[in-house]
């Protein structure tokens, strides 16, 4: 048994609550008490800082850390994109985000590898590759590629960022394929995006009748869907068709929000890669996407406001892409800016564990609870900058053990 206490630190519990000073206590990989450490116990000393839950990232693209226009046209090695994959892995780690839900780019390989300790890594749930129609957002072969050659990309075991279905037979036949490949949850897209091909932020994607077949066989599986959406007829059709959570919601009015209270869909805004995508020439992407980006975070902010005024759950994801992945915290940032620190600290932490259905392992610093947590050189909850420096968490625990720890 391996067992040690946390100590001289201000505990933020995830939930919301004011923090307290108090020790933890970590029994193997899990929470086994908080109070007061006893004289002779093994301890961490945290030296006065705040401790708070290990951070969730409800929208991360691990398969997607390369260069995109290089990684999709065939100008990298399997070996290179699996570098770039695991690096973004150990940065997320050292951001003290522990676990992550990647919602579109890797294979079921590297979630296995991380959990067995070979890479470091947070904890990783994934979909495995994007579910998109034809031609739909989550197609990025060239336009003189033939379609049927998009495949020829993916990595076996490592990437694959997405499977086209052309019908409903399609579209099952992909999602047992995907749960085949280990995903444990399943991502629609069903409306264009703002990196896209052919087509356009306004655009639906997949009627409600396509979607409810993918809502079925995760269903079937005990499992749920989430949808990459921008606009409202989008994200009504995913609603109607019983996905249990939209992915970005850019446009959101108070109609769609009320019907997705009544249905109890969560939203998970994504702002950090709105600033990122903004430099459109460092992302090596075209005017189009300039065009496409524009007005988006104004009206992203409009929608988390009617959405937190409707009371949805609204979590937190960032959704960076390419290699500049390693301030994942300026989500936190970016949402502080919008509401409170502590508001962003709860939807990065109990809220997302909560949409994620892992709300009864993670999220939150209690007993029984895996000892999942990140003490913070400088307290982020009075400046929310310090959740976007990975040197702000001077020390990274996941499962219990030490991932990380500096002076």
């Amino acid at each position: 048994m391996n067992e040690y206490w946390l100590t001289g630190g201000t505990v933020a519990d995830g939930t919301g609550s004011a923090p307290s000073r108090v020790d933890v206590r970590v029994t193997d990989d899990t929470i086994t008490a908080l109070g007061d450490a006893p004289p002779g116990a093994e301890t961490i000393e945290l030296q006065g800082r705040v401790l708070t839950p290990g951070l969730i990232d409800a929208h991360v693209h691990l398969g997607v850390s390369s260069p995109i226009t290089a990684q999709f046209g065939f100008q990298l090695s399997a070996a290179e994109i699996a570098a770039d994959i695991f690096t973004c892995a150990g940065d997320a780690l050292d951001a003290g985000f522990t676990t992550v839900r990647d919602t579109g780019g890797i294979d079921g390989g590297v979630v296995e590898v991380i959990k067995k300790g070979k890479v470091r890594g947070p904890r990783v749930l994934s979909c495995g590759p994007v579910q998109c129609q034809t031609g739909g957002h989550g197609y990025y072969g060239s336009a003189w590629e033939p379609t049927d050659l998009w495949t020829q990309h993916h990595v076996p075991g490592l990437c694959a960022l997405s499977l086209m279905s052309g019908d409903a037979g399609e579209l099952r036949r992909n999602v047992r394929e995907s749960f085949r490949r280990g995903a444990t949850f399943l991502k629609l897209c069903v409306t264009g995006g703002v990196v896209g091909g052919n087509d356009h932020l306004d655009d639906t994607q997949f009627s409600v009748e396509e979607i409810a077949v993918a809502v079925e066989e995760a269903s079937a599986r005990g499992t749920y869907v989430t949808v990459h959406a921008h606009n409202n007829g989008g994200i009504r059709n995913a609603v109607l068709a019983g996905v249990r959570c939209v992915e970005h919601g850019t446009d959101i009015d108070v109609e769609t929000a009320e019907l997705m209270r009544e249905h109890d869909v969560a939203l998970i805004p994504t702002f950090a890669v709105v600033e990122q995508l903004a430099d459109t020439e460092a992302m090596g992407l075209g005017s189009e996407a300039r065009d496409r980006i524009a007005g988006v975070r104004e009206r992203m902010a409009s929608a988390l406001r009617i959405a937190t005024e409707t009371g949805l759950r609204v979590g937190l994801g960032s959704d960076l892409i390419g290699p500049n992945q390693a301030r994942r915290g300026e989500e936190l940032r970016l949402r502080a800016a919008l509401e409170t620190p502590m508001r962003a600290l709860v939807s990065a932490t109990s809220v997302n564990a909560q949409i994620l259905g892992v709300g009864e392992t993670v999220g939150k610093i209690g007993e029984g609870m895996l000892a999942d947590m990140v003490a913070w050189r400088e307290d982020p909850l009075q400046d929310a900058s310090r959740f976007a420096d990975p040197a702000m968490a001077a020390i990274v625990i996941k499962d219990g053990r030490l991932m990380k720890k500096e002076n």
